[in-house]
């Protein structure tokens, strides 16, 4: 379980950058989190996974969260293999080094993301989308029930966007919390149960079918939004559960 109880952040008593966020993330739900390039989606999600303190509210965490950043690469050539065993150092007592289990637990992580392929390459060598799997397998290896991710689709082309999204669905069927910050509005449509709009009149929090609609989008962006309704019964949902995707009107 992941709840914010009127948190903010800022730079100063005079610049914040969000204020007065609560939500709650329940287990097996995702909720996203959109707005403008500058709104403060990555602080916001720092703070939630703990990386960063809030200068008000509280962030209650039933234990630590698995954090997904953005992949921007790396400057050092560690094993994919490696990078995911750096998910298990809460795991690991100081000065120790990780042991058959948390091998175990590195390997079924890959495994479950659809990486084990990769255990032996260099992280830097990998494509974005190979990259972004492994930081998330990375994240599930630490064992937490919540999983924080920052722009998990960012750089990705569509096949591994759609890659990214299915798992994140199979997470969620197990169980896992999700909170996630995203530019891709068809995203939330798609994953989210609940979704928190950061813009310049202010935060509103609320059920994605509340809030992902032509008017709230088009005001968050600044653009003309539409949301499509469209069927496809070849995707493993039942034919009755209704589905949206969005539509930019560029120019207009």
């Amino acid at each position: 379980m992941l709840e914010l109880d009127g948190v903010g952040f800022g730079y100063s008593p005079r610049d914040w950058v969000f204020r007065g966020v609560s939500f709650r993330v329940p287990p097996g739900t995702a909720t996203a989190v959109l707005g403008p390039n500058g709104s403060g989606k990555t602080t916001l999600v720092r703070c939630a996974a703990g990386l960063l303190d809030p200068q008000e509210g509280t962030v209650r965490l039933s234990e630590s969260a698995g954090y997904v950043p953005q992949a921007h690469g790396s400057a050092f050539a560690y094993r994919a293999l490696d990078m995911v065993l750096m998910g298990r150092a809460r795991h690991v007592g100081v000065f120790r080094t990780p042991g058959s289990s948390d091998h175990e637990a590195a390997l079924e992580a890959m495994e479950r993301v659809g990486a084990a392929g990769l255990r032996d390459r260099r992280f830097p060598t990998l494509s974005g989308g190979e990259q972004q799997l492994i930081l998330i397998a990375r994240a599930i290896a630490a064992g937490s029930p919540v999983l924080v991710l920052d722009e998990p689709a960012t750089g990705l082309d569509l096949k591994n966007q759609a890659r990214v999204l299915t798992l994140l669905r199979e997470l969620m069927a197990d169980g896992m919390a999700l909170l996630l910050s995203t530019h891709h509005p068809d995203h939330a449509l798609h994953l989210a149960d609940r979704v928190v709009l950061l813009g310049r009149s202010g935060v509103r929090t609320g059920s994605a079918a509340e809030l992902l609609t032509d008017a709230q989008l088009s005001a968050l962006y600044g653009v003309r939004v539409s949301t499509v309704a469209y069927s496809d019964d070849g995707d493993g949902f039942p034919s009755s559960t209704p589905r949206r995707t969005i539509v930019v009107h560029y120019g207009s």
